[in-house]
């Protein structure tokens, strides 16, 4: 049998719920914190952070080159007490006059020290007090997905932060010069013109990498050197203002090598260089290199490419004999060869 309430005590229960009108209208129900806003603010944290630690680092950098024409700005990175300054050389590289800008506002005088336009890195230096360099990192502990966030001056802006992921590593890019810059970090952390020279950080606050360019029409594509090869580069400018490297006076292109050759002589590599130029009195013209002929060996080593060859050709083989393989038509022949110091970019 149903059993109804009495309409007194309907009446009383309808006065207790107009009485909480936050459990009537409270519908739905408020969200519960969820397992990956701790995440967020963990993300949010770090990017925080790292701004603060580096961002007073961080210089704007003004050029005006030697024409008299075109100007632009870059940025760039404190990384000794005493004012040495990190940047692309792309930057600065023609500069007729440079002005830099530090993060708390001050305009001290500034020279360049170096400028190597084959990694597209510079060294700059300020003279200014109490300045705050950067912690470096160690770019070959990167790892693909980790947190990369990007300060510097893009149109001007000064100490602009982004933030993404390391998209990538060990890509390659082609400098101006045409030589190719081994182990680029990629990345999605925005970069914009102005953006060239600033660093790239990890979660921790450590420079993992020079911002250096980025791929106009795409989304996303951006590339930065890492630091290890910076740091090298570095060194080199701060003490001799260059990187010495050696060079042997060839002009060459890519080429396939026979099979029935590669077979019969047994080499690594089913490609070389070909020689289509000699510079005058170079060392490939004084030691018997004939335009036609395909290298394949420097001092027992493959060159597939020319890219190849650029890498085998170290400060340290400058004036030393060294090997060079070749096949002229289809003869094998081992020259003799001592590279010298390559000049300026």
């Amino acid at each position: 049998m149903k059993v109804q309430k009495p309409k007194l005590a309907r009446a009383a229960e309808l006065a207790r719920v107009s009485a909480e009108p936050e459990r009537v209208f409270s519908w739905p129900p408020a969200a519960q914190p969820r397992p990956d806003d701790g995440l967020l603010d963990a993300y949010s944290q770090a990017v925080i952070r790292a701004a603060e630690d580096v961002g007073p680092s961080v210089v704007k950098i003004e050029v005006q080159r030697r024409s008299g024409e075109r100007s632009g700005s870059g940025s760039g990175f404190i990384i000794t007490p005493d004012g040495f300054v990190l940047t692309n050389s792309h930057v600065v590289h023609g500069a007729n006059r440079l002005a830099v800008a530090l993060a708390d506002g001050r305009q001290p005088d500034a020279q360049l020290v170096g400028d190597d336009p084959h990694t597209d890195l510079a060294v700059l230096r300020v003279f200014a007090p109490q300045l705050r360099p950067v912690r470096l990192g160690e770019s070959r502990n990167v790892r693909v997905g980790q947190l990369a966030i990007a300060i510097g001056n893009p149109y001007g802006f000064q100490c602009t932060v982004t933030a993404g992921v390391v998209s990538a590593v060990g890509r390659s890019f082609r400098a101006d010069t045409g030589r190719l810059i081994d182990d680029v970090i990629q990345t999605d952390a925005a970069l914009n013109p102005g953006n060239s020279g600033g660093p790239l950080v990890n979660s921790r606050g450590e420079v993992i990498g020079v911002n250096t360019a980025v791929i106009l029409p795409a989304q996303g594509l951006c590339f930065a050197i890492a630091i290890d090869t910076a740091k090298y580069v570095a060194g080199w400018l701060i003490k001799d203002g260059r990187i010495p490297r050696s060079y042997i006076g060839v002009g060459g292109q890519n080429v396939p090598v026979a099979r029935r050759l590669a077979r019969h002589y047994r080499l690594a590599a089913s490609t070389g260089v070909l020689v289509i130029a000699l510079a005058p009195a170079g060392p490939a013209a004084y030691a018997g290199l004939r335009q036609g002929d395909v290298i394949v060996e420097f001092n027992g080593q493959p060159v597939p490419s020319i890219d190849a060859l650029h890498k085998l050709l170290t400060a340290d083989r400058i004036g030393v004999e060294c090997r060079l393989t070749i096949l002229r038509g289809s003869e094998k022949l081992d020259l003799p060869i001592k590279p010298e110091e390559s000049g300026p970019a």
